[in-house]
C-alpha cells in the first residue's frame, strides 16, 4: 500500500515563508513525476509546481516565490515557499506519478494571515 505523508503546513503572516515535505512510503517504484497542487474554498484544485528528474515548472502566480525540489531515489518531494500571500492559503496537496499511476496525499493547511 502506497502512501504519501506530508508535513509543514501551518499558520504565517503575509511576507513569511514555510516549507512542505512529502515522503512516499510503500511500494511504489519508478517514481518520474513529483509535485504539488493546492485547492482554495470554492475553488478547483490548480497545480503549484511539478518536478521530474531536474526540471521544474511553476505556476505563473507562484513563481519566483515558491521553489520545488524532489529527489526520485528517496521518493520525497519539497515544496519551498517564500513571500507568502493570503491568496496562497489553501489545501495542498502532495501527488507522485509511477508508472502514469498518480498517488496523493491526504493534503495540509496553509493559511496566510494579511
Amino acid at each position: 500500500q502506497v502512501q504519501l505523508v506530508e508535513s509543514g503546513g501551518g499558520l504565517v503572516q503575509a511576507g513569511g515563508s514555510l516549507k512542505l515535505s512529502c515522503k512516499a512510503s510503500g511500494s511504489i517504484r519508478g517514481v518520474d513525476t513529483m509535485g504539488w497542487y493546492r485547492q482554495a474554498p470554492g475553488k478547483q484544485r490548480e497545480l503549484v509546481a511539478r518536478f521530474s528528474y531536474g526540471d521544474a515548472i511553476y505556476a505563473a502566480s507562484v513563481k519566483g516565490r515558491f521553489t520545488i525540489s524532489g529527489d526520485h531515489a528517496k521518493r520525497a518531494v519539497d515544496l519551498q515557499m517564500d513571500s507568502l500571500r493570503p491568496e496562497d492559503s489553501a489545501v495542498y496537496y502532495c501527488f507522485q506519478r509511477s508508472r502514469d499511476v498518480d498517488y496523493w496525499g491526504q493534503g495540509t493547511q496553509v493559511t496566510v494571515s494579511s
